[in-house]
């Protein structure tokens, strides 16, 4: 504890004033009766491909809201909740589907893949996500989070990568805390050996879930299993994904590049067809420039911030985030930044992915015990240790503001490691049960309440005409910055696909470093 707070009172008024924070929001569109909306993405939201806080993620059904970094807590959640408001707007009669486990689906070979225009950029957004589709399922992509992009001035890449390790050994507090689906629909899966347990006719659950979305029926793939990733420096983390992106992977080689009717299957034949397919808890990143590779961002000018991707969607909040969650999420990346981090073994890595697979499914259950360096301890005592640490963190900052806003969401958590029945995962369970009792199918129309609920406390917000105008007049800027990019576009297809593919374009060009 004594060396935390040293390291903390190391960083200067500047560094912690200078916080920023964004956030990416996922949501399915679903229409009034509960299923997948199937309809286009709204022209007035603009274009999925240019519009910079409006866009899709897989499926054309599914949102993806984002806003700006922000430097104080009140405008990031106050700006996604703008976002909010103009997209209930925009959508008519539809909804945004309030849990991260979907609602009913349709068949899998019908669930819209997201559009981008005619452009060689837009075409490879929507290849990349029929290869998403046949590597996965469709299915699987409809899961949907929330990401938390984070920064502090005068880091190194070492600070970062040593915060990532820290954050990967000890996330499995934030599924505790924070994970909010236990539960799915029943007809989210086919395979009789899914493991969960009926809840009622229409519903599948685990008893103790925290997050079904972080475990096994989440987003995990056997394939990335075989990745050896070290988080122990930006080159060794770059190498094992430019072998990723750049070898072929036989079972993916086997579905092929193109049908026998010349259109694209997926982009490449590689284990990863782009970074962005490469699923981790937490990711290092950078913004990169136009046509760059977010691989070669990184190895140019180093790590930006971080994205934090274990998220759930947290029903019992009209946005799915509050405040509070997000002042909470800074001290526990401050508290992994500032702890000691040793470098990570490929040993440790598999224990973090069990610890993370036990979580999800079982964290509410007594008595549970998590690996920590080939020792098994109680994940409760753990937790508390963490939350504890995570307090003097949490009242140095609040003596920079003259508030008590990060002690009280500590405070919080750990009222809630007492008390599991408070957590977000028992909560949904609980409210589960009562609709259960009056006759009603568990996980959908608890999330249609929900979603419902939501929209009505968005719609209640006042809001402005000019507002209103300032969104419009993005949405329409966004149209023609696809237009401008569709003109001015005369490249084959093909030709765009191999040069954006190759492996010279992972690299700085001062680099010696192959593919």
């Amino acid at each position: 504890m004594t060396e935390l707070i040293d390291r903390l009172k190391s960083l200067s008024p500047d560094q912690l004033r200078g916080m920023c924070r964004g956030i990416e929001k996922e949501s399915l569109r679903v229409q009034p009766n509960g299923s997948l909306a199937m309809t286009p993405h709204p022209v007035t939201l603009g274009s999925a491909l240019t519009h910079p806080h409006v866009t899709t993620d897989f499926s054309e059904s599914q949102l993806e809201l984002v806003t700006g970094a922000h430097s104080q807590v009140e405008s990031c959640i106050h700006e996604l909740t703008q976002i909010h408001q103009f997209v209930y707007r925009a959508i008519g009669d539809e909804w945004l589907w309030a849990s991260s486990m979907p609602c009913s689906l349709p068949a899998e070979e019908v669930i819209p893949i997201g559009q981008y225009g005619r452009s060689n950029v837009g075409q490879a957004k929507s290849i990349y996500r029929k290869g998403l589709a046949h590597r996965y399922g469709r299915r699987m992509q409809t899961i949907s989070g929330i990401h938390y992009n984070w920064s502090m001035p005068g880091l190194s890449d070492a600070d970062y990568f040593g915060l990532i390790r820290n954050f990967r050994r000890q996330s499995f507090l934030l599924l505790m805390l924070f994970g909010a689906s236990p539960a799915l629909a029943s007809d989210f899966v086919s395979s009789p050996q899914h493991g969960l347990i009926p809840f009622d006719e229409h519903t599948l659950h685990l008893p103790h879930a925290t997050s079904l979305r972080m475990g096994r029926l989440g987003y995990q793939s056997d394939a990335q299993s075989t990745l050896a990733v070290s988080y122990n420096s930006l080159n060794g983390y770059a190498e094992s994904l430019q072998q990723a992106l750049t070898q072929p992977y036989p079972p993916y080689d086997a579905i092929g590049l193109q049908d026998e009717y010349g259109r694209y299957k997926q982009l490449s034949t590689s284990l990863l067809q782009i970074e962005n397919e490469f699923y981790s808890t937490i990711r290092p990143k950078r913004v990169i420039r136009t046509g760059e590779r977010p691989l070669h961002a990184l190895r140019e000018r180093g790590v930006e911030y971080v994205e934090v991707r274990c998220m759930d969607l947290n029903p019992f909040m009209p946005i799915g985030i509050d405040a509070d969650t997000v002042r909470f999420l800074d001290v526990f990346l401050l508290h992994c930044l500032m702890s000691p981090s040793p470098l990570d073994t490929p040993q440790e890595i598999a224990e973090w992915g069990r610890n993370q697979l036990a979580v999800a499914a079982r964290g509410r259950a007594p008595g549970l015990e998590l690996e920590r360096q080939g020792q098994f301890v109680s994940l409760k005592d753990w937790a508390l240790q963490i939350l504890n640490e995570c307090l003097q963190i949490a009242q140095a900052l609040d003596n920079h503001q003259g508030l008590a806003l990060y002690c009280n969401s500590v405070t919080r958590a750990l009222e809630r490691m007492h008390d599991f029945s408070m957590l977000p995962s028992a909560r949904v369970l609980s409210q589960m049960s009562e609709i259960s009792k009056a006759g009603h199918h568990g996980h959908t129309d608890f999330t249609m309440r929900r979603s419902i609920a939501n929209r009505q406390a968005l719609s209640a917000i006042d809001w402005p005409a000019e507002i209103q105008n300032r969104f419009e007049q993005e949405a329409l800027a966004s149209m023609q910055a696809q237009l401008d990019i569709e003109s001015g576009d005369p490249r084959p297809f093909e030709s765009f696909r191999k040069d954006y593919l190759s492996a010279e374009h992972l690299v700085p060009a001062h680099s010696s470093a192959g593919g």
